[in-house]
């Protein structure tokens, strides 16, 4: 395809400044022998922070966080390109005040909306004001059920039990190698539609199909994130009116989205007018059932519930076993509590493992599913530290970084240890969960936008985690030593998978 001649303009005129003031400022730096690792990133005219924000961008998240750690409030205002700020922080009395005490400041504004409107639309992931406490009035009630809850119990005990568990079985038999994010992402994909739509994609059958409405969607969500964190957003704007590059591919895997979700949304109505009573209790029967039939507005809801369930579970699982795999000390206490459990009455069984959940806890404070979510100020404003916001100003909690601060987590933050979240009692001689404030670990998001399935996301990692080490040691097949890198698109993922072996536990184990 020709590329139009304004673009080429534009683009010339845009990168030659750019590249005048990269050769300045390289020249300038390699005149500065004090230059040390510790100094935070320079800011310069029109550009801002672009030179250090640049080469860092296949890293961003390991980025943010070192500049944060640097930062005496754990708060740093990024500039961006022609003045853009970006104010970023790690501090809990910050997360405090923009997720609970100025809530009705800090919404998700243009800056976010715009980027992910195409994919999301209107769904509660994606909106503000009245339309957002409207769907979350409605989901909160739906997700309070006591038959919901018992539903999404099933679902999960079946697929694990029908699906994933052979699936693991067979590869310790053939001693091959699988990559279990992707087995993991599967198995949650499979479930979130299972109890978003009633619709079952087997997504995890033996052969491990490939499905177009997922592959579509992991396309959509990695595409439009790259929109969203964009530090010129005119590109992808430009790409999307003349129908080229990525953006060309956004709208196709968008199309296929929509599509495959509108009919089934369709399918369900007619099924459901069909019934004089309704037994089916996955949500988009709830919700249609309820009375909140317009299509676009269900469709756009249940996008964003399968957003939410398909990749922050897998991924949570996904560093967890590979955290649990380098840390056999963690293993052996996990598999003694799991043992300790009765395989029957599964799920009242799972609620008693502390030490699990906490090991849980633990593997998401450093390897967060959402690593960082952003919020745009509606009016001018200034942070508990000190920092001025401006009007329009986008602020971005971080928990990946708060995960990795010192003053919060101790000189052993980088540690992989499950005890920080624990407190013996002698007297019972049992562990009991310490939590930390969702402010400190806004992990789950915090304030009135806290997530609703908290409670279900930890019943359903506990019961996987128990399924699987209870029958099967999860060993990477990587060269030791070998860490695997930690990347995000809305949701954190591991570079290139992360292939395992499993092995059949003997019977003293």
């Amino acid at each position: 395809m020709n590329i139009p001649p304004q673009l080429l303009v534009s683009s010339f005129l845009f990168i030659l400044p750019l590249l005048f003031l990269f050769i300045f400022t390289k020249k300038k730096n390699k005149s500065s022998p004090n230059s040390t690792k510790q100094q935070l990133p320079k800011s310069y005219p029109l550009v801002g922070h672009y030179f250090s924000i640049s080469p860092n961008q296949h890293r961003r998240n390991q980025y943010t966080t070192e500049v944060l750690q640097n930062s005496p409030a754990a708060t740093f205002v990024f500039r961006h390109l022609f003045g853009a700020r970006r104010i970023t922080t790690a501090n809990p009395a910050v997360v405090q005040h923009i997720l609970k005490t100025n809530f009705s400041i800090y919404q998700k504004g243009d800056s976010f909306r715009i980027p992910l409107s195409d994919f999301l639309g209107d769904g509660i992931f994606n909106a503000d004001g009245d339309n957002w406490k409207f769907q979350r009035q409605v989901a909160s009630h739906e997700f309070n059920t006591k038959s919901l809850r018992k539903f999404i119990e099933t679902v999960v005990e079946t697929e694990l039990s029908d699906r994933l568990l052979p699936i693991l079985s067979e590869a310790a038999s053939d001693n091959s190698v699988l990559d279990f994010q992707d087995i993991l992402q599967r198995f949650a994909f499979d479930n979130i539609c299972k109890i978003a739509f009633g619709f079952d994609p087997a997504y995890l059958s033996p052969s491990l199909p490939d499905a177009k409405f997922a592959l579509a969607f992991d396309d959509a969500v990695s595409i439009s994130s790259q929109r969203n964190i964009s530090s010129v957003p005119w590109v992808w704007k430009i790409k999307k009116i003349f129908g080229i590059g990525s953006e060309k591919q956004l709208a196709q895997s968008i199309s296929e989205v929509r599509d495959f979700a509108t009919h089934i949304v369709r399918e369900k109505k007619k099924e459901l007018a069909e019934k004089s009573s309704v037994d089916s209790v996955d949500l988009l029967s709830r919700f249609l059932s309820s009375g909140h039939s317009d299509e676009k507005f269900v469709t756009d809801i249940v996008i964003s519930f399968i957003l939410a369930g398909k990749d922050t579970t897998s991924a949570a699982l996904t560093w967890f076993f590979w955290l649990v795999a380098v840390n056999p000390h963690v293993e052996k206490q996990i598999l003694k509590e799991i043992n300790d459990q009765s395989e029957t009455s599964v799920y009242s069984e799972v609620k008693e493992m502390v030490y699990t959940q906490a090991a849980l806890c633990e593997s998401m404070r450093l390897y967060p599913p959402v690593p960082a979510d952003a919020k745009e100020a509606a009016v001018d404003d200034v942070l508990p530290d000190g920092t001025v916001v401006k009007k329009g100003d986008k602020v971005v909690y971080h928990p990946y970084a708060m995960g990795r601060m010192e003053n919060v987590w101790g000189k052993d933050w980088a540690e992989y240890r499950p005890e920080r979240w624990l407190e013996w009692n002698e007297e019972s001689k049992k562990w009991s969960l310490v939590m930390r404030d969702s402010y400190t670990y806004p992990v789950f998001q915090a304030g009135p936008r806290i997530c609703l399935g908290k409670e279900m996301a930890f019943l359903q990692m506990k019961r996987v985690v128990a399924g699987v080490l209870r029958r099967f040691r999860v060993v990477p097949a990587m060269a030791e030593g070998t860490e695997p890198v930690f990347i995000s698109h809305l949701t954190s993922k591991m570079k290139g998978g992360f292939p395992v072996r499993f092995v059949e536990r003997g019977g003293t184990e």
